[in-house]
This record gives C-alpha cells, sequence and structure tokens, in this order.
C-alpha cells in the first residue's frame, strides 16, 4: 500500500472512531431542559423494555437477563403497584408491532419509556451495552438510571 493509501485508510479510521463516540453521546426524546437536581414532573409509569429478533446471541440474551434481574431485585414493589413495567418484546411477532412502533428499535436493545405530565418520553440505553462483561456494574448502572427516571430525572 502506497503512503495515499495509508493516509485514506487513516483518515477513515479516525472518522469512524469519532462517529462512534459521537452515537454513544446521544439519548433520543427525552427532555434535557431538567438537569435532575430539582425535578420538576411527576412520573405515572416507567417502562423497560428488552427488545429482540427471534435468534439472539449471548450478548443480547445477557443484555435482557441483567435488566430482568435487575427490575425484579430492586423494583418489585413498582412493579407490582404497576408504576414500572419490563418486558422482553420480540420484534418479529405480529403482536408486538404497536410497541415495536412507539419505541422504535433497530435492533437487540434495551429502551427506558417515561410517562409524565407532559406526556411520553423515551430512550435508548446504549451504555448498558458497555456493562454486560460485568453483571454487578451493569445492575447498579441501570438501577440508578431506573431510580432517576422515576423521581423524574432524565439527566
Amino acid at each position: 500500500m502506497n503512503k495515499k493509501g495509508i493516509y485514506v485508510l487513516s483518515v477513515l479510521i479516525l472518522l469512524l472512531a469519532l462517529s462512534l463516540l459521537a452515537a454513544g453521546c446521544t439519548t433520543q426524546g427525552i427532555p434535557r431542559e431538567n438537569n435532575g437536581s430539582n425535578p420538576s414532573t411527576s412520573v405515572e409509569k416507567v417502562e423497560i423494555y428488552h427488545f429482540h429478533a427471534t435468534r439472539q446471541c449471548y450478548s443480547c440474551i445477557t443484555l435482557g437477563a441483567y435488566a430482568e434481574e435487575t427490575v425484579k431485585t430492586y423494583f418489585a414493589p413498582e412493579v407490582a403497584a404497576g408504576k414500572v413495567v419490563f418486558a422482553h418484546v420480540n420484534v418479529d411477532l405480529p403482536e408486538n408491532k404497536a410497541l415495536v412502533e412507539q419505541y422504535g428499535p433497530t435492533g437487540s436493545s434495551l429502551w427506558i419509556g417515561v410517562y409524565n405530565e407532559t406526556g411520553f418520553h423515551k430512550e435508548e440505553n446504549i451504555k448498558v451495552w458497555y456493562k454486560i462483561g460485568n453483571k454487578d456494574e451493569y445492575t447498579t448502572y441501570l438501577k440508578g438510571v431506573i431510580e432517576q427516571r422515576l423521581a423524574g430525572d432524565f439527566s
């Protein structure tokens, strides 16, 4: 490979790395005007959905299993009261079409939906993917996020 080819390849790799970093810094649908220091909205319900296809890899299964365990362990009273909802949602099944359209997952993913006085807000939580190698870290992180959403903190 000549110098020009190496230069072009290096630029492409740099652009790819920057794109990946930028993608991890975005969330969808959550209002950012509330920085969490003084929540101003009353949360009616928080939904946590593990969207997946019929065929799943080990990481996708682990993502959902850890999320389910976190919700069952730390939010059982809220689940019983209907304030927190958790489900595994197979995007390939026709009966899940409305939920898939509401959230818009593009692949195996974990989504959090919040219903409050201003309406419905959704976000894909990408950070959980980086924590599936450490169950305790994953659980602690997701527990904290769910607690924030229940408190009306969207930061």
